[in-house]
């Protein structure tokens, strides 16, 4: 059995690799069982936070790999547009869902819209409670709350189908909307970083992303623009986020190969996150970023499932072949713990150099 990995150690390698410095081994991270989520289970439930960390943590105690003891402050990812007015509801399938506020029938009702305050919102007082509850209960790090990229959150404002058809018939009301919600985000985040005393991540994932990467923030809405529209309503945003953090880690699931390229000119660019088996065009994306900015490829164990034949060894050994070690990230999990152990020790074999 390899020895497990001290948590200095992973810290150093993963800013090392952050960096596109060379690494002995490509860094990889299990995590055990179905997706975690801000269900009714959990939102706003710190014990139960707590517990299933605790668990997971437990779970994960004979696994070699780069994560360690964490706490995510489930809050889902519509957070800043439920501050914005939207209606949220707690459910137990996944993270609250919210209500739109806008549609193409009163589009300019986005003017109206007020940057909520980050402090005294009722929105923002509750996950401030949550987190401060957290930190008083518990000892292990927290990872930041949920943070939406400005085309996500302006997507749960304005109805996201209505959404995408304005960005070619409303742009200025987009523009406008963006505007908003970006300043927010700004404040949000600012906010985070002065009350989040113990701070495991820049990322709500489990994965240990270090401040010097400034904010992670995922921006799935990305997969559905076309290059010129992504320049126009996501580089622009995403790069003031990331002016005022010190940079920004890009995460989008679905499929991506047309906006890569675009990704990639956002300034202050640390990374990009992507679902890889969602990808159709893996040469497109290699092409655009691979060996340029730190690459997080994530696939889990539902990602294969009617494949009876895919290993998920063979399939991060594929990506690693692919895409090259530098600055590449494998994300993955396990449906047990006897199963993320054994792949444990087959990925740092697979991977190591």
């Amino acid at each position: 059995m390899s020895e497990i990995l001290d948590i200095e150690t992973k810290k150093k390698r993963i800013e090392a690799n952050l960096r596109l410095e060379d690494v002995d081994e490509v860094p990889f991270l299990i995590e055990v069982g179905p997706m975690h989520m801000g269900t009714r289970e959990f939102y706003n439930n710190p014990d139960a936070e707590i517990k299933w960390s605790e668990e997971h943590t437990r779970k994960r105690e004979g696994v070699y790999d780069y994560g360690f003891p964490n706490i995510k402050p489930n809050q889902g990812i519509n957070i800043i547009a439920a501050a914005f007015g939207c209606e949220c509801k707690v459910n137990d399938e996944a993270d609250p869902w919210v209500t739109p506020l806008i549609r193409e029938e009163n589009a300019e009702d986005v003017y109206k819209l007020k940057v909520p305050d980050p402090v005294n919102h009722p929105v923002f007082q509750k996950a401030w409670e949550h987190v401060e509850t957290l930190q008083k209960k518990s000892s292990i790090p927290l990872r930041v709350v949920n943070v939406p990229s400005p085309l996500v959150t302006a997507s749960l404002i304005w109805d996201y189908t209505s959404f995408i058809e304005a960005t070619l018939t409303y742009p200025e009301e987009v523009h406008a909307l963006l505007e908003k919600v970006t300043e927010a985000t700004i404040l949000y985040v600012k906010e985070q970083f002065k009350r989040i005393k113990n701070l495991y991540s820049i990322s709500h994932e489990m994965w240990y992303v270090p401040r010097e990467a400034g904010i992670r923030v995922s921006d799935d809405t990305a997969a559905l623009l076309s290059p010129a529209l992504y320049r126009e309503f996501g580089v622009k945003y995403n790069g003031m986020i990331a002016k005022e953090f010190g940079g920004i880690v890009v995460h989008s699931c679905g499929n991506v190969t047309n906006v890569a390229a675009a990704m990639m000119e956002i300034p202050g660019l640390k990374g990009l996150d992507f679902t890889i088996p969602q990808v159709a065009d893996w040469v497109k994306v290699r092409n655009a970023v691979a060996g340029k900015t730190a690459l997080w490829l994530r696939h889990f164990y539902w990602d294969h499932m009617g494949d009876e034949n895919a290993d998920l060894v063979e399939y991060s050994k594929k990506l690693l072949d692919y895409f090259g070690r530098k600055g590449l990230f494998i994300q993955t999990s396990t449906r047990t713990p006897e199963e993320a152990a054994a792949l444990g020790e087959k990925l740092h074999k697979a991977l190591s150099k």
